[in-house]
């Protein structure tokens, strides 16, 4: 019996401070990524990227960390669920073995140490959990909680074992102030004692964001780094009993306030004193995420201007000092609150077979990774990529080498296979090779018209068409061993102007000699060219997420408008000579079909009206000569295509196929003779078959068949199979897909309802079937509201 397995899993990372965290035991990077827990191996060489995605949570996970020694992982989210998970070692699969459900906020921060967990609410709730691994019945059980002061956020969360059973907890949040409790934990794991305010560090001039204890090398004596919206980094010295420095106590000397010591006293045997130790200065934006070495005194910042730095003391005079900084440059007045599209939200440092690494995500939800041998030289690596909101559609190029995709992030990307046998592993793998739309508005839709151009369609009134330059050419022959016809044509290159929507070309023709060019404009386009062109040409391996922002954009060559309304659907004609679009709509005025001509890009007028309400999908036959329309209106419509002047009339309909929303639609391939399929909210998929009778000739219902969901999506492999039938997949609105074969005489016979560990995590918004079939093996792409674009193998 053939299966569904997935191949490739491209989602974005989300847009909070804590979302993840590093296991060393496993290489495991687990990061939130909408309401999913993606699992990722950076250090894996076959490259295979997020290869699970665990689900439980109905909103955006907000922290995810995985407990030091143990086996058990913490999710947070604003669902205000905390999920426990538990790693099985026969199996190697994690499963969620407690829920949370006590909260009634969203959970905003959380700390963990072995055996504890601190949950902060954004109700201003602390609480503090302890995790006993041997009560299976319980892992979880409150020790205590708190609120810090009333109107107080606790956003940023850091615990350390002073000694024993004695613990610090440090908060920041909504206030300039950081505030340390500490508490004390019996060694039965009972319940958490004496939990008392003890300190309120003062220094900070806005939130703070981050905290983060580093490891004591000398017991008692070590530091705290807070991390603040006012772009500073504190360090704070924390010292125990005879370390502690007394020379504060003398009324003899002058005591200044940055050397003043918060002294307090943990049960009756431990003295613990902290003072502030050093300012860090150096930082453009807010501080977002703060990670001490495990073995140096090193620690590493990620912000919001793009940098991720590496601050050390100066071996002379202790000064603290940038050692390193990764990332781009800030681009001049860019910040957080101009609406700077950089920065990086989380950082991860980890050691490795001699070799370290540093992984930041930043605010495009693609993940990056540098590598050192000797902390001197950082060698950026092949990191993963994926939309940050949810994505809309998808549709594979027409060769079926490569897919697209669109998402409400405001982004096109192309996803491609990297067959290049100079990797360190022989397998195949799939990578983002291009981002050729980076828009101003939610993407809704997008469908090739041949190998390389497409056109898609957003939340606005315009259709865009897009042609793929040379340099991309070029990089997926290399990569994908993907063959081009009319690379010589191509546009070199393309960039975005700093105030506009549309990708502009650059052609090889517009290089002119700076002594006789007077444009600067023209120049600067002749640079950007040049960039563009030379380092996508000189790429070794599948591109960077800085390299996909700025250089693999595609040139926009037309818009067509008509459309009074956001666009919902496009399609494109098998014969590629026909565009079919339709926008939002609550009226019949502008629920209409508008048909554009390749060939001209004028509208062949006029629209086709008799939809009510938005339509949902537009479907060409196979051969080109019928389109197929669905609606929200429940109905479903057939115009037939005049081919001498491309005119199209109403031929038939159906005022009451479905009792909800037709979400979607597809046509069976020529051999079963006029099929189609329909997918609603009602939960059912009906096949429709061309029926002639002495009363009428129309589309009569053949087979239906209900589900536990409402189907949002369905798609036909274009091809019929050894059995004689289509194969048919189908998505619900839980993210789950069900494969069927599909023949006329017998109606719907389920193949594989697929494995929920596999499914995406939300609404599957669209399938589609690649047409080519590799090693007896069919391609399925799927997007969803889970921000996810998976793509699996059939065999």
């Amino acid at each position: 019996m053939p299966k569904l397995t997935p191949v490739a899993t491209f989602i974005g990372a989300n847009k909070q401070t804590q979302v993840s965290d590093f296991c060393s035991s496993q290489n495991l990077v687990a990061f939130g990524a909408s309401n999913t827990i993606a699992l990722w191996n950076p250090l894996d060489p076959s490259y295979k990227g997020v290869y699970a995605t665990l689900k439980g949570h109905q909103a955006d996970v907000t922290c995810v960390r995985l407990i030091p020694d143990s086996n058990f992982m913490v999710s947070t989210s604003e669902d205000h669920h905390v999920k426990l998970w538990k790693f099985s070692q026969n199996d190697k699969t994690w499963d969620c073995v407690q829920s949370l459900t006590k909260y009634t906020s969203t959970i905003v921060s959380l700390a963990v140490l072995k055996n504890l967990i601190v949950i902060g609410c954004a109700d201003g709730n602390v609480s503090i959990w302890v995790l006993n691994e041997d009560n299976e019945e319980e892992y979880l059980k409150l020790g205590n909680e708190f609120i810090v002061q009333k109107g107080f956020f606790p956003l940023s969360m850091t615990l350390s074992n002073i000694i024993d059973d004695k613990y610090l907890l440090a908060i920041g949040g909504s206030s300039i102030n950081i505030f340390v409790y500490s508490f004390i934990l019996p060694k039965d794991l009972s319940t958490v004692q004496e939990c008392i305010k003890v300190a309120t560090l003062e220094g900070h001039e806005d939130w703070v964001k981050a905290l983060s204890f580093r490891y004591q090398e000398t017991p008692g004596d070590y530091l705290l780094a807070s991390g603040s919206q006012d772009r500073y980094i504190r360090l704070w010295r924390i010292r125990i009993n005879d370390l502690i420095d007394n020379s504060d106590e003398d009324e003899t000397k002058l005591n200044l306030l940055n050397n003043k010591q918060y002294k307090f006293q943990i049960g009756t045997d431990l003295k613990v004193a902290i003072n502030f130790e050093a300012l860090i200065m150096g930082h453009d934006d807010w501080i977002s995420s703060l990670q001490w070495h495990s073995k140096k005194l090193q620690l590493l910042a990620s912000t919001a201007d793009t940098a991720v730095m590496v601050w050390e003391p100066d071996e002379v005079s202790g000064i603290w000092v940038c050692g390193l900084r990764l990332g781009e440059m800030s681009s001049k007045g860019a910040s957080t609150a101009t609406g700077s599209s950089g920065g990086f939200w989380t950082c991860l440092w980890f050691e490795c077979d001699g070799k370290e690494y540093i992984l930041t995500n930043g605010k495009t939800g693609s993940w990056r990774i540098w590598s050192s041998t000797d902390n001197l030289t950082w060698e950026p690596e092949i990191a993963i990529s994926g939309a940050t909101k949810e994505v809309t559609d998808v549709a594979w190029s027409p060769n079926g080498g490569y897919l697209l995709s669109t998402s409400l992030d405001q982004t096109t990307r192309l996803f491609a296979p990297w067959t290049n046998s100079d990797k360190k592993s022989n397998s195949v793998s799939w990578h983002e090779m291009s981002r050729p739309q980076i828009h101003g508005y939610d993407m809704i839709c997008v469908e090739p018209v041949n190998d390389s151009r497409f056109v898609s369609g957003g939340d606005e009134k315009i259709l865009r068409s897009f042609d793929m330059p040379k340099g991309v050419s070029e990089l997926l022959n290399k990569f994908s061993n993907i063959q081009f016809n009319d690379s010589k044509e191509m546009p070199m290159s393309a960039a975005l102007p700093a105030l506009g929507l549309s990708n502009k070309a650059n052609m090889e023709d517009n290089l002119v000699n700076d002594a006789e060019d007077e444009d600067n404009d023209e120049r600067e386009n002749d640079q950007t060219h040049n960039i563009s062109y030379d380092l996508v040409s000189s790429l070794n391996s599948p591109p960077f997420e800085d390299q996909l922002q700025r250089h693999l954009l595609w040139p926009e060559i037309e818009k067509l408008y008509g459309h009074g309304y956001e666009i919902v659907c496009v399609d494109v004609s098998p014969d590629k000579k026909l565009i079919a679009s339709a926008c939002r709509s609550n009226t019949q005025q502008h629920a209409v079909i508008r048909i554009f001509n390749i060939d001209t890009w004028l509208e062949i007028k006029p629209p086709l009206s008799f939809h009510t309400l938005t339509i949902t999908k537009l479907r060409f036959s196979k051969d080109s000569k019928y389109l197929l329309s669905v609606c929200r209106d429940r109905q479903w419509a057939i115009w037939e295509r005049k081919f001498e002047d491309n005119s199209f009339t109403l031929k038939y309909s159906h005022s009451k196929p479905h009792t909800r929303i037709i979400w979607d639609c597809d046509w069976a391939p020529l051999e079963f003779d006029k099929l189609f399929i329909t997918a609603s909210r009602d939960k059912t998929i009906k096949s429709w078959k061309f029926m002639e009778d002495k009363d009428e000739q129309n589309y009569k219902l053949l087979h239906s068949i209900k589900h536990t969901q409402p189907v949002t999506a369905v798609s036909i492999y274009n091809k019929v199979v050894a059995s004689g039938g289509i194969i048919v997949a189908i998505g619900l609105e839980d993210g789950n897909i069900i494969i069927y074969d599909y023949d006329n005489e017998n109606g719907f016979k389920l193949l594989e309802n697929v494995e929920s560990r596999i499914t995406p995590g939300g609404k599957i918004t669209r399938l589609r079937w690649s047409s080519k079939e590799l090693d007896n093996k069919l391609y399925l792409g799927v997007s969803s509201s889970d921000t996810s674009t998976r793509i699996y193998e059939f065999f």
